[in-house]
């Protein structure tokens, strides 16, 4: 067992490795995209099914309160939170729409949809990029695997080079968190 244990740890690290080698630059640019974009009022849009959908609340929610500083809350939705819009949606609609139609009524031009999918694949988190787009935001696709359709239509994909969904998770959390901690520091630094 304390093999099996070690073993997940170091492909866990492994897969960080070799996502972080191939994605450190755009990683700092989608960082001070993002601290721009919040600087001029703009704000996040964060989607996703499943671990993807919490992925999406918990960044959300670094962003609201706050991750090491003490600061001013940023503006991020997480668009799988509002059970009452999901299930209007979903049952008005159709489940495919449930991130769509959220987006074409809390987006607006300037602001950032961050898309979550392990796959790349999920229908209803590629309508809410399509709407995205439609609507002016600047898209960002978090994925893995060989990234799906997502990657081909954000403009900035993010593709973990693994195809279990749990080593896929791990790094796109970690995004998270180095996101959150680059636009904390250049938000809010005492000299920015």
């Amino acid at each position: 067992m304390k093999d099996r244990i070690i073993k997940a740890f170091e492909e866990s690290v492994e897969v960080k490795r070799a996502f972080v080698r191939e994605h450190a630059d755009r990683i700092a640019q989608v960082a001070q995209l993002i601290g721009r974009a919040f600087r001029e009022g703009r704000k996040v849009l964060l989607f996703g099914n499943g671990g993807s959908s919490t992925d999406a609340s918990h960044i959300a929610a670094e962003f609201v309160g706050r991750y090491h500083r003490d600061r001013a809350p940023l503006p991020a939705i997480a668009l799988a939170t509002d059970m009452a819009a999901i299930t209007c949606i979903a049952n008005d609609y159709a489940y495919d729409e449930i991130f769509a139609r959220q987006v074409r009524a809390h987006g607006q031009k300037g602001d950032i949809a961050i898309a979550i999918s392990t796959s790349g694949n999920s229908p209803n988190v590629l309508k809410g990029v399509q709407a995205a787009k439609e609507a002016g935001l600047m898209t960002i696709g978090w994925t893995g695997g060989t990234g799906g359709k997502l990657a081909g239509m954000v403009d900035y994909p993010f593709v973990v080079p693994s195809t279990v969904t749990a080593r896929i998770q791990e790094s796109h959390i970690t995004l998270g968190h180095v996101l959150c901690e680059l636009i904390e520091e250049q938000a809010f630094a005492k000299n920015a």
